[in-house]
């Protein structure tokens, strides 16, 4: 065989092994992933590998994106085909980990297609694009069972989010049953509750009884909503404990809610400092005499929070102008705040979405050590001072969720009472500005402690029915001390979350009537139902925090035009001096002109130095063009420079290494070759 055969041989069979490689690394070397970006975006976290491998039927995603369309759609929809490859990607890694549990499919409904008629009765949000073709980018799981969950539009607004968002669709998908929420509350929040008889007593006097809280009926609209008694023993048969302003609480009800927590039970909690909806209604005299606020002091300090008596938050550009009574007129009030969409936190799932919200005279929420004291000791007792035990501090995050802008800032009053017809103008000339945010909300997630590591005493019925007090009423048996024990600690995860206001729940601050009904203001009730959702799915759904930032900042970009910029500012400052001492001294020269009659004017020495000085004008303009430009050629170069340095960085290591080779091996050769010299 020839030189030239064999020659072509060889090319063949390296050619059939490159072929064959890449035929083994795409069809094995696919499962083997690296995930290099700088925030791990398409890595599942370990609360989607929980709820992963919890799944005990198939699940069927169906992803839904007009790729064909995309291609020669606008801009603006052409942007969405790197997100689309980002969540396929995603999918994917989804149906990785589940092991076949989940099975993707990947549609493009072309027009007029049985796929485009699916994505619209799936109820798909569809956008235009041309007259005949519409724009769909959504998902759709399936269960075996016939349950549907959708995400009708994959928002941009929602990429930190997206996995989250996929999980939760997973997580309420093969849950069965409604969730059941518990409302415990010392005001009227589930409506008036009276006997058949009394309703139709109070409809003959032209009365009606008061309704359910409108947030309350919305509420009802997706959960099974009950009632949780404000004197209950225990809390159980309930998946989210909404706890709404709870007044003067007994030690047991709150020993009840901290074992619910503990035990791994989701609550969102109201607490006020003033509640305003808590004015009596009928008798003004009473509100000299009935205290409007309701704080878990003992439990917020277990959560690691604490909310200050007669504290509230304020900010000057947050403040609202509205009348407080009847007959006074419309002012801000330091109290009544309007926030916007800088005062969410963007990095939670309960606030992301938000841009409006009222509260009214809510109170400020401050982190504290969230170590428990034992009632009756010091939970240093037995401890040197300076020193504390390492299960003191529970491992904890309070994640803010509300707050005012950077000038916010806490403001008191001497008592309550100051409150009841309180005087807008001197609260907000008495009011200073800050320099950091206060928060009003709090996310409270992990292991926490109990409020009562030693248990309670309550009072029981005697076991014997036929023992009576006879000091006592003879009808009423027994009462004996019982001691409780409880939890000490969390075994789990615990999630809670924590508003320092009860009024943006009202029907007065979070809806408006109209014609149609009660219609949503603001995103009042936006907030509470996202905080029940989140609450609502499973404890790995919640330890699901955001994909990170896919904004990523240009770092070293921004410093080498920061470094140009810096170069030039002094002479740019100067510059600009000069151009608005010209522009003033023109003004002058105009004004002067204007005095003068027009025959004078125009062969006087005004004219002329008008002309002058728009020619300074136009010279330090072009000055300052020309160290915009030298500016912009320092950026460039430092930019070319960062390019080469790139560029260069891989051919210079390799040429290193090859350097190192053959340096390598020619001391190998040198040694190879006195060996055998000397044998």
């Amino acid at each position: 065989m020839n030189r030239t055969i064999r020659a072509i041989l060889g090319a063949a069979l390296i050619l059939v092994i490159v072929f064959s490689g890449i035929s083994i690394c795409q069809n094995i070397g696919s499962r083997v992933k690296v995930d290099i970006t700088d925030q791990r975006i398409y890595t599942l976290s370990e609360g989607t590998r929980a709820i992963l491998s919890k799944l005990n039927q198939p699940i069927k995603a169906k992803l839904y994106y007009t790729e064909t369309a995309a291609m020669k759609a606008p801009d603006q929809i052409r942007y969405f085909n790197n997100y689309y490859e980002f969540v396929k990607a995603l999918l994917r890694e989804y149906v990785a980990v589940s092991k076949g549990m989940v099975q993707l499919e990947v549609i493009d409904p072309r027009p007029f297609s049985v796929e485009e008629e699916q994505a619209m009765r799936y109820g798909l949000q569809r956008f235009p694009i041309t007259q005949e073709e519409n724009f769909f980018f959504g998902l759709v799981m399936q269960t075996q069972f016939g349950v549907e969950k959708t995400i009708p539009f994959f928002s941009p607004d929602r990429h930190n989010f997206v996995e989250y968002d996929i999980s939760y669709l997973i997580d309420t998908a093969i849950t069965k049953q409604k969730k059941k929420i518990g409302i415990m509350s010392s005001l009227p929040v589930m409506g008036q509750d009276m006997s058949d008889y009394m309703a139709r007593m109070m409809q003959m006097q032209g009365q009606q009884p008061e309704p359910p809280w409108t947030i309350v009926e919305q509420l009802k609209n997706k959960y099974d909503v009950k009632t949780v008694p404000t004197d209950v023993n225990d809390i159980n048969d309930v998946d989210i404990l909404l706890v709404i302003h709870p007044k003067n609480l007994p030690e047991k009800t709150q020993f009840a809610i901290d074992q619910y927590v503990l035990k791994g039970g989701r609550a969102i909690v109201c607490v006020d400092p003033f509640c305003w909806m808590d004015r009596p209604q009928r008798n003004p005299m009473q509100m000299t005499q009935q205290d409007q606020s309701s704080n878990l002091e003992r439990l917020l300090r277990s959560w690691g929070l604490q909310m200050p008596a007669n504290t509230f938050a304020g900010d000057r550009a947050l403040a609202i102008e509205a009348p407080l009574s009847r007959n006074q007129r419309a002012e801000k009030v330091i109290g009544f705040l309007g926030l916007t969409a800088d005062c969410f936190n963007k990095g939670s799932v309960i606030s992301t979405n938000l841009n409006q919200l009222r509260v009214l005279f809510a109170g400020v929420l401050n982190e504290v050590d969230p170590a428990p004291k034992a009632a009756g000791k010091s939970a240093d007792a037995n401890q040197p001072q300076g020193q504390n035990k390492p299960e003191e501090s529970p491992p904890i995050t309070r994640t803010p969720l509300l707050m005012t802008t950077d000038h916010g800032n806490a403001w008191r009053v001497g008592s309550p009472f100051e409150l009841m017809y309180p005087d807008p103008a001197k609260l907000m000339g008495s009011f200073s500005d800050g320099t950091k945010p206060v928060n009003m909300g709090y996310l409270v997630t992990g292991r926490l402690k109990s409020s009562f590591p030693q248990g309670i005493d309550i009072e029981v019925a005697a076991k014997d029915p036929n023992t009576k007090d006879k000091a006592a009423d003879p009808n009423k048996p027994k009462m004996v001390k019982k001691h409780i024990a409880g939890l000490t600690e969390a075994k789990d995860e615990c999630a809670v979350v924590v508003f320092s206001d009860v009024d943006f729940l009202t029907d007065q601050l979070a809806y408006s009537q109209s014609i149609f009904g009660k219609i949503v203001v603001g995103d009042n009730s936006a907030l509470l139902l996202n905080a029940v959702e989140d609450l609502g799915g499973s404890g790995d759904l919640i330890s699901i925090r955001s994909r990170g930032n896919f904004k990523r900042p240009f770092e070293v970009v921004d410093k080498i035009e920061q470094q140009a910029e810096r170069q030039t500012a002094d002479e740019v400052t100067l510059i600009n001096a000069q151009i608005e001492g010209f522009n003033q001294e023109l003004q002058k020269l105009v004004s002067s002109d204007q005095e003068q009659d027009k025959q004078e004017v125009l062969g006087s020495a005004i004219v002329q130095k008008k002309r002058d000085v728009e020619l300074r004008i136009r010279e330090a303009q072009r000055q300052l063009r020309e160290i915009k430009a030298k500016q912009r050629e320092r950026t460039d170069q430092l930019a070319q420079r960062l390019e080469v340095l790139n560029m260069a960085a891989v051919p210079g290591v390799v040429m290193l290494v090859a350097v190192g080779l053959g340096l390598w091996r020619s001391v190998r050769r040198r040694q190879y070759i006195s060996h055998a010299s000397d044998a």
